[in-house]
């Protein structure tokens, strides 16, 4: 009797502890369902204006800010409109270059070749100084010159006529390029002048009363430096252009003298023979 007692009383330890393993295992109730994430709250960015700036250096400026501005300014135009001037005016040379060269050397005699040519083309100017020079190699004085030293000359002060008349406006981009960022510089110094003076005189040196005001200043440096660099660039780019066009100049001045000499050589020579 006392072995069924025993194994009754382990039987009966063991169904007691598995069902409270069951109990404790069983899902409770929910008794709340659980809570949705809240909406997080958007982002807003917060824009801060920059209280220096070109607008307010404007506003703020005295009377030398202000004519540094527009001196700066006046430079940056009278640079551009002599780059897009001389632009178009090269372009011009080298459509008249094309025509002198199809039209004037397939013509019958040196003045039909310039009537051909346009009233303002600068070749039609060449070939008529030649011609005048031709016919009109009269006088005591002139007849001391030889006539080829005469076409010559003549020819050779029309060519240059040209150059000089190419290289308008070239002096006025030089300048530009090179005393733009010293006029921007003096802006700079005179600003910085007059930021030190009111921090000075508000006896406040923190980093937002020294920085703001300063960097303003430095605005004038970067507008004279954006004003000399395409100055000096379109110097450099416009006088490699004068070059290449006044080459064809001077050939035709130099075809157009050779033409002359050989038609007056055998003028003279006409007029001897009839003698």
């Amino acid at each position: 009797m006392s072995l069924r007692n025993r194994f009754l009383g382990v039987l009966t330890a063991v169904m007691i502890g598995a069902a409270a393993m069951l109990v404790g295992v069983a899902p409770q109730p929910a008794s709340a369902q659980p809570q949705e994430a809240a909406p997080s709250a958007e982002t807003t960015k917060e824009v801060v204006e920059n209280p220096y700036g070109p607008e307010a250096m404007w506003k703020s400026g005295d009377f030398v800010t202000h004519g540094v501005l527009i001196i700066l300014g006046i430079m940056s135009f009278g640079s551009w409109y002599i780059m897009v001037t001389k632009l178009f005016e090269q372009a011009r040379l080298n459509a008249q270059a094309r025509d002198a060269k199809k039209s004037f050397w397939t013509a019958k005699s040196v003045k039909d070749g310039v009537s051909g040519l346009k009233d303002r083309s600068a070749f039609r100017y060449i070939a008529e100084t030649g011609i005048n020079a031709t016919e009109h190699h009269e006088g005591a004085l002139l007849e001391q010159i030889d006539l080829n030293t005469w076409i010559t000359m003549s020819v050779q002060r029309a060519i240059e006529n040209i150059g000089n008349r190419l290289q308008d406006g070239l002096a006025f981009l030089a300048t530009v390029g090179s005393t733009a960022p010293f006029v921007g510089l003096f802006g700079t110094v005179w600003g910085i002048y007059h930021a030190l003076t009111a921090i000075g005189i508000a006896g406040q040196a923190s980093i937002d009363k020294v920085a703001g005001p300063v960097g303003e200043a430095l605005i004038m440096t970067a507008v004279g430096l954006a004003v000399a660099v395409p100055a000096v660039l379109g110097y450099n780019w416009l006088v490699r252009r004068n070059k290449v066009a006044m080459e064809s100049v001077r050939t035709f001045g130099s075809d157009v003298h050779m033409v002359l000499l050989g038609g007056s050589g055998r003028m003279a020579a006409e007029t001897a023979a009839k003698r």
